[in-house]
């Protein structure tokens, strides 16, 4: 045996110099990697292997040294032809969009608005100029599916979501979310991915992933891009950013910096009706206000590469943020049907709150032969602090103007912690040629320490000063497998994920001690079948879970006067989702889906009133079933060459069950969302177009609330200055005001509603422009350890 490996290891010098490899990666003329293009190397005037790329990458192996040429094309790009001398590690190449003139018309060929993959929706953010026009929170509501509101909760396909930019997790949710997005200028990114049913090497929490992708720069050097975004509402927003990169060999620095401020009003309506025998009473209440706050973001990282098969690297974000909340708010009290009030009831609530969050990863990655086998190391640490002072006053007077009691004054403050600890590894290996195999383990704990203090300085009602000091722990222990491959026309991607989770919470105050422990496997399944190169089928099946933020498992109790408060729920379970999906694709781009998807223990807030003593209160509980079946569809319409249409329709029955309070409910609503987007190139030369943009989404249920009708109106346009290095857009948003919120509750005694309006129209300037090196790679893109955790801490 030993003679046998002396043999062996003295023969594979003179065998690994006489055969050699070819790894290659082929990219657009922005730096976006191209999928399915043919790569042919010839030698001797004759072809000798053939290769697709996948994932912008392709391989060739068993090459002798020596001269040949490769030759990469595909349709809608120009033929690519040079000569390559062997031995070599890797080669880059690069494909231009080919330009066709007919008629004295151009035609360039560029990706659709709208794209489907094997396992997600892309929606090419710099084919829209809305889109491009105003900040990522904007885009964002653009894309097919997705729907935005108010407190930062996002969806896609009516489900929750978690947001990452460049397959990394935002870390942040709820308003740091949504104000983080609204710094950011549009305009940086090229694409948003659609992840509905997520394989198995995501995380299994959130029901859909939504994957912001950055625009790629190429090329070595030195690159800084500048922006800036102004918004007019009632207010006036305006945010700034700086991108840099530079690389030089072995090291790659990177970093950017981003700054905004924003004001936007906020007006609602609201109404509860309090019945009992013999006594009737209508709180109808009218709040006016504004939202506003500042933040800074920053990220700085590097990487150095030892050999071409080993990379280390290091990662910090950081996140400030300061955001102010007032609210005057006067609710008229009618008894027994008068059509006078008998009093009414002045409010006025101011909060400010404060965040600070850092993230601190560290990342090895290397690869251990030519065939794709490779081994990538995560840790990662991630603290965060903030803060939340309120202070409540209210006076009640009654119809006349005098007073009706004593001024109501409360203070109240929160203090959390919380701290992310996270390690992971990753391997994956190409076997049998054209199957990649890949596993990976992780683990996480997060420890969270909440402390509040409630102090009644005088009030309408019996309230008593409050302190609690709540603690969550969470440790999650999880291992996935997953393969991909192609047997003959049927591409196939197969995964299973387990994750073992154990948590606590604790509240010091209130004597509660909730432990659960549960451990739930997420199969994952897509297969496409081509039957010819017009003609797919595909199919999806996949499992979810979907974990209460931390603030969802809170108990403290927030007054907002002193009849209303909010407070949440230390017991809450995890919600779990099924998904399948059924679709045919046409010619690549025509998609009709039929999809039916089941979640159970969903948790949801909900409103309870006490018709007797005139308390009305939101909080959290875990609702039996909600069950939604039916399709949607992507239809792009080329009506003319500079009049692009892309349409993108989705129809379903939903139905929501569940025991609730001393009753039941079993609803079934259909609902309809439609999304339209108009493109129109004006003058080509001049680098000018035009968009307009539109949305609607039908009524429809989630739990006990009833949501009424929304849509969307838009309108933008683009113009290319300074030779192309910069672009200008300007954009209105909301144009008729329809994108407001009137949700309404009607369930045994539960009689009440809201109507909201958030600012949303908007007229919107961007400018953008580069300086330096124009070609410059974007720095390393790598999923850390912990970014699938953090989301749920910053509700």
């Amino acid at each position: 045996m030993q003679k046998t490996l002396t043999t062996l290891f003295l023969f594979f010098p003179f065998y690994a110099f006489s055969q050699t490899t070819l790894n290659g990666e082929i990219k657009d003329s922005i730096g976006r990697r191209i999928d399915a293009a043919t790569i042919t190397l010839i030698r001797n005037n004759k072809p000798l292997k053939f290769a697709l790329s996948d994932s912008g990458k392709f391989y060739f192996k068993d090459l002798n040294s020596g001269e040949y040429s490769i030759i990469a094309s595909k349709i809608g790009y120009r033929k690519f032809e040079r000569k390559v001398v062997l031995p070599k590690d890797s080669i880059l190449i690069y494909l231009k969009e080919s330009i066709n003139t007919l008629n004295s018309v151009t035609i360039s060929s560029t990706k659709p608005l709208i794209e489907r993959k094997i396992d997600r929706i892309v929606f090419n953010v710099e084919n829209s100029i809305i889109a491009s026009a105003g900040t990522v929170w904007d885009a964002i509501s653009r894309a097919p599916g997705v729907q935005t509101q108010s407190d930062g909760a996002i969806t896609a396909q009516n489900k929750s979501v978690i947001v990452y930019i460049d397959d990394r997790p935002l870390r942040l949710s709820g308003d740091d979310l949504s104000n983080y997005l609204k710094s950011l200028p549009s305009d940086k990114i090229s694409q948003i991915e659609i992840i509905a049913n997520p394989p198995a090497k995501y995380d299994a929490q959130g029901a859909a992933i939504i994957n912001i992708i950055t625009k790629k720069i190429i090329g070595d050097g030195f690159s800084l891009i500048l922006g800036s975004n102004y918004t007019q509402t009632k207010y006036s927003n305006y945010s700034g950013s700086a991108v840099f990169n530079y690389r030089d060999g072995a090291l790659d620095i990177y970093g950017n910096y981003s700054y905004s401020r924003r004001k936007k009003e906020h007006y609602e309506s609201d109404y509860v009706i309090f019945s009992s025998p013999g006594n009737y009473a209508d709180w109808n209440g009218v709040n006016d206000g504004f939202r506003a706050g500042k933040s800074s973001n920053f990220q700085f990282g590097t990487d150095y590469n030892f050999t071409k098969n080993q990379v280390v690297g290091f990662l910090i974000n950081g996140y400030y943020g300061d955001n102010n909340r007032y609210n005057s708010a006067s609710t008229k009290i009618f008894n027994n049907y008068e059509t006078a009030p008998d009093s009414i009831l002045n409010t006025t609530n101011v909060t400010d709150g404060h965040s600070i969050q850092y993230s601190y990863n560290l990342n090895y990655k290397t690869k251990l032969d030519t065939s794709g086998q490779s081994i990538n190391f995560d840790i990662d640490y991630v603290p965060f602090h903030n803060t939340n002072d309120q202070v409540v006053q209210s006076e009640t007077f009654f119809n006349d103007g005098s007073i009706a009691s004593m001024p109501y004054s409360t203070t109240s403050n929160s203090d959390q912690h919380i701290n992310i600890w996270s390690a992971k590894v990753d391997y994956g290996k190409r076997i049998f040629k054209k199957v990649n195999f890949s596993a990976g383990a992780k683990y996480t704990d997060i420890d969270t320490k909440n402390l509040f203090n409630f102090v009644n300085e005088g009030s309408l009602i019996s309230l008593s000063n409050q302190f609690d000091n709540f603690e969550y722990k969470e440790k999650t222990t999880a291992g996935y497998v997953n393969i991909n491959g192609q047997l003959d026309k049927l591409a196939y991607q197969i995964g299973f994920r387990g994750e073992y989770t154990s948590t606590s919470s604790d509240s010091k105050t209130l004597d509660s001690l909730n432990f659960q422990n549960y451990f739930h496997l997420f199969p994952t399944i897509y297969l496409n079948y081509d039957f010819d190169k017009n003609n797919e089928l595909n199919f999806v099946f996949g499992s979810r879970i979907n974990r209460p933020d931390y603030s969802r498992l809170n108990p403290f109790k927030y007054y907002t006067s002193p009849y209303n408060y909010y407070e949440g729920n230390p017991g809450l379970k995890p919600a779990y989702i099924t998904n399948y999906e059924l679709g045919y694709t046409y010619q690549k781009q025509y998609n009709i889906t039929f999809f039916y998807r089941r979640t159970t223990d969903v948790f949801s807030n909900i409103t309870v009133q006490d018709n007797i003593s005139k308390i009305f209160y939101n909080t959290q509980q875990n609702l039996d079933l909600s069950l939604e079946t039916g399709l949607f569809a992507s239809i792009p319409v080329n009506i003319f060459g500079w009049w692009q249409m892309n349409n993108f329709v989705q129809a379903s029955i939903k139905q929501e069950k569940s025991a609730y309070l001393q009753g039941s409910y079993n609803y079934h609503t259909p609902s309809v969302y439609a999304n339209t987007n108009q493109s129109f190139l004006i003058n080509k030369k001049a680098g000018l177009r035009a968009e307009i943009s539109a949305w609607y989404s039908s009524p429809s249920i989630q739990g006990i609330y009833k949501l009424d009708r929304t849509y969307d109106v838009s309108f933008g346009i683009r113009k290319t200055i300074f030779n192309g290095q910069g672009a200008i857009r300007i954009a209105a948003g909301d144009i008729f005001y329809g994108n407001a919120y009137r949700i309404n509750v009607s369930y045994l005694n539960q009689d009440n509603g809201f109507f909201e309006k958030n600012d949303t129209r908007n007229i919107a300037m961007s400018i953008s422009y580069r300086i330096g090196h124009n070609k410059v790679s974007d720095a390393r893109k790598r999923k850390t350890a912990s970014d699938d955790e953090q989301k749920r801490a910053y509700n």
